[in-house]
């Protein structure tokens, strides 16, 4: 049966193209509007903690009824009428709330699009990433493309851009066919998702994922009032954040190389690394044009080689009846990751200034790496 490249490409492209419109203006949004950033932090914060709750449901729900194409055209639909809320007004009591309830619909997607990509690859994981690339290209547009629109207009459009791409999020969901996946021999017995978790390994991986998400909460909520502050313009920094894209792009279209040399465990390790290295380098030299570009070209690792290496990670680890969950878990403890580094970047920020903020993350990232080193060890001699 053949592979709908395009129609699954296509959602991708639309899906990380809304993150391509939050992850470096979200920020800028609220800082325009004249919050503070511990006020701005929280607000960050809220749609990553819905991330610790809303895909463990959804997931629950998908692997329960199997129908995950109807929870991701619903959760699409859900997101852009609960976000068009925020034009009633700009309070930090309703800004939180239209935050936490497009969160809590916008979550229930990607997981369980991630087991209908899946499904349709029929076990073929290495052309994951030949899917996945189109949704960074995505991002690439967005950012590129709002970064010169915030120029000529005032930041005052951002709510209607945002829209605007959760509407073709909404009609791409519409494209895609369903699949359910299929058990495999080499996969994992149908024992329940507890069980499954406990094996060696599996655990370790999910607390690495925290601490990695966590060290990028300065990146998602600052960089953009990052560089300002550093005089870059917002064009030069769309161009920025758009270059870590490429960057991630070009990864993904090499992990079936590296995959075919290089074990799970030793792309994460790399990846922890070298995103502990980058923190560093934007917090103390981001005022170097040189190695600016270099952070970002690292995204590539920190990025595009550790997503790919935990999707491979959570499919090897569960079956076809707990994929779901297991996804959904990978989420969760993203965006609790994701929220306590946004969290403490909001209240060091200005308190003790960015260099240490980016600091503490170069610190998480590196006990990532030493968990990997040590913790997945268990697993890696049991499966050889």
């Amino acid at each position: 049966m053949p592979i709908p490249y395009w129609r699954l490409s296509s959602f991708y492209l639309c899906y990380f193209a809304l993150l391509g419109a939050t992850a470096p203006f979200l920020s800028l949004y609220f800082h325009h509007l004249g919050f503070s950033p511990a006020r701005i932090g929280e607000l960050v914060a809220i749609p990553m903690l819905m991330r610790c709750v809303a895909p463990n449901l959804w997931g629950w729900l998908g692997d329960r009824s199997g129908r995950r194409l109807l929870i991701v055209r619903l959760g699409a639909l859900c997101t852009l009428a609960s976000f068009a809320l925020i034009f009633v007004e700009h309070s930090y009591a309703w800004l939180a709330l239209v935050m936490a309830l497009h969160a809590f619909f916008w979550h229930a997607v990607l997981p369980q699009f991630e087991v209908i990509t899946l499904a349709h690859l029929h076990g073929q994981t290495s052309r994951y990433s030949q899917v996945r690339l189109w949704g960074s290209i995505g991002f690439i547009l967005a950012v590129v493309g709002l970064g010169r629109l915030f120029e000529w207009l005032s930041l005052d459009v951002y709510p209607l851009a945002v829209l605007a791409i959760m509407a073709a999020i909404v009609v791409a969901s519409l494209w895609v066919p369903s699949a359910q996946p299929l058990e495999h021999s080499e996969r994992p017995a149908a024992h329940g998702f507890l069980r499954q978790l406990r094996a060696p390994g599996v655990l370790a991986f999910y607390a690495c994922v925290a601490l990695m998400q966590l060290s990028h909460g300065p990146y998602y909520t600052f960089l953009t009032l990052h560089l300002e502050q550093l005089g870059y313009s917002r064009s030069a920094i769309g161009l920025l954040w758009a270059l870590g894209v490429v960057a991630e792009v070009l990864m993904f279209l090499l992990m079936s190389r590296i995959f075919a040399r290089c074990s799970v465990q030793a792309v994460l390790l790399v990846s922890f690394l070298l995103a502990s290295a980058r923190w560093l380098l934007l917090g103390t030299m981001a005022d170097i044009p040189a190695l600016l570009v270099l952070a970002q070209l690292l995204h590539a690792a920190t990025f595009g080689c550790f997503h790919a290496a935990s999707i491979a990670f959570v499919q090897a680890s569960f079956g076809a009846r707990q994929q779901g969950q297991g996804q959904a878990l990978y989420a969760a403890l993203s965006g609790t990751g994701g929220a306590l580094g946004a969290l403490y970047a909001g209240y060091s920020w200005n308190l003790l200034a960015p260099s240490f903020t980016f600091a503490v993350a170069s610190v998480a990232a590196l006990a990532a790496a030493i968990i990997t080193a040590l913790g997945l060890s268990a697993r890696r001699s049991q499966t050889r």
